[in-house]
């Protein structure tokens, strides 16, 4: 198996958990319980952003373009306080 295929398995698969984390987190009474899947959540961040920086710098992963300073304030403004979806 290839490199780069290897780094896209492990990246779509980090990515994949943080999303799980992001559903169970809130939805968890025991404090304790939360503390620890926060912890682990932080730790898949972590290799998430290794991975990404690998993939990038192999070129393996090429970025979205980034958003103009109009699109920015776009999006602000649709999450700003007292705006409604």
């Amino acid at each position: 198996m290839e490199e780069k295929v290897m780094v896209a398995d492990a990246l779509e698969s980090v990515n994949s958990n943080l999303t799980k984390y992001g559903e169970i987190i809130p939805q968890t009474e025991n404090m304790q319980l939360r503390q620890t899947l926060k912890q682990i959540r932080n730790q898949c961040e972590m290799s998430q952003e290794e991975l990404y920086q690998l993939a990038k710098s192999k070129q393996y992963y090429t970025p979205a373009a980034k958003a103009t300073d109009d699109e920015v304030k776009k999006v602000r403004m649709l999450f700003s306080p007292g705006q409604s979806l």
